[in-house]
C-alpha cells in the first residue's frame, strides 16, 4: 500500500515527521520521547497529529510496542530520507563540511575493516576534512553503550532497547581455496575427497564444525589442520594455500589466484550486516553524519 496524496495541500511540520521517525526506529512511544528528550504524552500528540494530518494509521499496537502498517512502513523510507537530506543541508549552510570536528570511533570485523571500510572512510574524510575517525578491528562486539565506539557494523541486530540499528544488507560467504592448494586434488573438489582436505578454521572447532555441517557438509575434526581465531590471519594462510576457509564473496571472488569450491555441494552461509549506534544519533550532528554517510555508502556497495 503505498500513501498518494497531493503534498502541496498538506501543511508540512518537521516536528511532527521527526517524532514519527524516531518512533519508529524505538518501537515504543517512552523510549522514543526519552531519546528526543520530551514529554511521552507530547510526542504522541505529534505522531497523532501527523496521522490525523495525512488521513492514515501509521501505527499499530502490539503486545511488544508499536508495529508500523504498511501506510507507516512506505511513509517511513520517505522521512527517513528527508532527514538525511536535512543533515545534508545542515552541512552545506554552514559553508564546509570541515566543521564537523572530533573523533568518530567506527567498529567493524577485521575483514570489514580492511576490504569493505577504507574507501568509505577514505570518502568520509574528504567530505569532512576536520574529523578524526578512529577504525577499531574486532571480531567481537565493542560495547557502545560504554562508548567503545560511537558506531558498530555488526553481523548480527542488537536487542538493547537503547540501542539504534539498520540493516544494510545480507553478507554471502562461501568456501574458497586458493589454485596453489587445489593443485593437489582432481578437479573439482568434491564430497566424496574431503576426507583429504584441509580446513582453516575461523572460530573454535566445534562452532565451525557446526557450521559446516549446517550447510549441508560432513567434516571430521581431523580436517581441521590449522586453527586461528583471527578474521585476517585466516585469509592470509587460505591465500598461501593453507587450505579451504570461509570468506565473503565481495573478498573471494575479486581476489586472483583464489577459487570457490564445493559450489552446490553446500548452502551458502548468509551474514545480516547491520550498522548500530547508541541514541547520541539524535542528538550528535557529528554521531547523525557518519552514521548516515556510513549506511548510504555500505547500501550502495
Amino acid at each position: 500500500m503505498h500513501i498518494c496524496m497531493d503534498w502541496r495541500s498538506v501543511k508540512f511540520d518537521w516536528n511532527r515527521a521527526r517524532a514519527f521517525l524516531v518512533t519508529a526506529e524505538e518501537g515504543s512511544l517512552s523510549a522514543a520521547a526519552r531519546a528526543l528528550g520530551m514529554a511521552q504524552p507530547t510526542l504522541g500528540r505529534q505522531v497523532e497529529a501527523l496521522q490525523e494530518e495525512l488521513g492514515v494509521v501509521l501505527f499499530e499496537r502490539t503486545g511488544r510496542g508499536l508495529e508500523l502498517t504498511p501506510s507507516g512502513l512506505d511513509l517511513l523510507e520517505h522521512v527517513r530520507t528527508m532527514g538525511e537530506a536535512a543533515g545534508r543541508f545542515s552541512l552545506g549552510a554552514s559553508g564546509r563540511a570541515q566543521a564537523l570536528e572530533g573523533t568518530i570511533a567506527v567498529s567493524a570485523s577485521e575483514i570489514d575493516a580492511a576490504y569493505l571500510l577504507p574507501p568509505v572512510i577514505a570518502k568520509l574524510r574528504r567530505a569532512a576534512a576536520g574529523l578524526t575517525v578512529d577504525l577499531i578491528a574486532k571480531n567481537t562486539a565493542s560495547d557502545l553503550r560504554r562508548r567503545e565506539a560511537d558506531i558498530a557494523l555488526r553481523n548480527f541486530r542488537p536487542d538493547q532497547p537503547e540501542l539504534i540499528a539498520r540493516k544494510m544488507s545480507d553478507v554471502t560467504a562461501r568456501l574458497y581455496a586458493s589454485e596453489l592448494y587445489l593443485e593437489r586434488f582432481e578437479k573439482p573438489l568434491t564430497p566424496h575427497t574431503l576426507a583429504d582436505a584441509d580446513f582453516i578454521s575461523l572460530w573454535s572447532p566445534e562452532t565451525y564444525l557446526g557450521a559446516l555441517a549446517g550447510a549441508g557438509l560432513s567434516v571430521e575434526r581431523g580436517n581441521l589442520t590449522i586453527l586461528s581465531d583471527s578474521h585476517l590471519v585466516h585469509w592470509e594462510l587460505l591465500k598461501a594455500g593453507g587450505g579451504i576457509g570461509m570468506v565473503p564473496e565481495f573478498l573471494g571472488d575479486s581476489t586472483p589466484g583464489v577459487c570457490r569450491v564445493l559450489e552446490g555441494s553446500y548452502t551458502p552461509f548468509i551474514f545480516p550486516l547491520w550498522l548500530t549506534t547508541h541514541r547520541e544519533l539524535n542528538t550528535s550532528r557529528r554521531v547523525r553524519m557518519v552514521f548516515d554517510f556510513l549506511a548510504e555508502a555500505l547500501s550502495a556497495h
